[in-house]
C-alpha cells in the first residue's frame, strides 16, 4: 500500500468515526479542551457507561481521542491535530472539484 493510500485510509477512518451521531456530539463534548471521565461523558444522556466506552474505543481507534487511566477511571481528550489533517485532505478536494468544475465550465462556454 502506497503511502498515499495509507493517508486516504486513516482520513476515511476519522470521517467514518465521526459519521455517528453519539460519536460526533462526544467529540464536541471533548472539543472544550479538557480531559473528562467516561462517568462524566454519560452525565445528561440516555447512554450507559458501557455505551459511551464503545464509542470511544472507535473515536480512539481512529486517532481522534486518546484514553488514558487515572486510578480506576478512563478520562480521554480530544486530538486536534487530527481534525486538521482531516481539514487539509477536504481543502484538497476542494481544489481538485473546482478545477474540475471550471475546466466544465471553459468547455461548456467554448
Amino acid at each position: 500500500m502506497t503511502a498515499r493510500a495509507i493517508r486516504n485510509y486513516s482520513v476515511a477512518a476519522r470521517f467514518a468515526a465521526l459519521g455517528d451521531p453519539t460519536r460526533l456530539s462526544l467529540l464536541t463534548t471533548l472539543s472544550h479542551g479538557r480531559e473528562r471521565s467516561i462517568a462524566s461523558l454519560s452525565v445528561g444522556t440516555e447512554l450507559t457507561r458501557q455505551a459511551i466506552t464503545k464509542h470511544l474505543h472507535v473515536l480512539e481507534k481512529a486517532g481522534l481521542v486518546r484514553n488514558s487511566r487515572i486510578g480506576r477511571e478512563s478520562h480521554c481528550a480530544f486530538r486536534p491535530e487530527q481534525i486538521v489533517e482531516m481539514q487539509a485532505y477536504l481543502e484538497t478536494v476542494s481544489r481538485q472539484w473546482d478545477a474540475a468544475l471550471e475546466r466544465l465550465r471553459s468547455f461548456v462556454e467554448c
